[in-house]
């Protein structure tokens, strides 16, 4: 995995509380925090793209067209895939 320090200030109560819990997982601080701030920016991720999907839906014509789509397809027939 391609790597880059960065320097970042941060409170000194904080940095004991994240030396304790990375010290108890057997990590170090580095470590510690990169997992932290994948996991914050993958949430954060999911997040914007499930406001993005609320957001589309809540649309009253574009609910109603892809329940129509749906009900559609559930009813076009052959259990086994389209036949051409």
């Amino acid at each position: 995995m391609n790597t880059q320090k960065v320097a970042i200030t941060i409170p000194a109560d904080l940095v004991i509380m994240i030396d304790d819990i990375s010290k108890k997982m057997g990590l170090s601080r580095s470590k510690y925090i990169s997992t932290v701030l994948r996991e914050k920016v993958i949430s954060e991720n999911e997040r914007q793209i499930k406001e993005s999907y609320n957001r589309v839906f809540s649309d009253d014509s574009i609910r109603d067209e892809q329940l129509q789509t749906s009900i559609w397809f559930d009813g076009a027939g052959n259990q086994g895939g389209q036949e051409w």
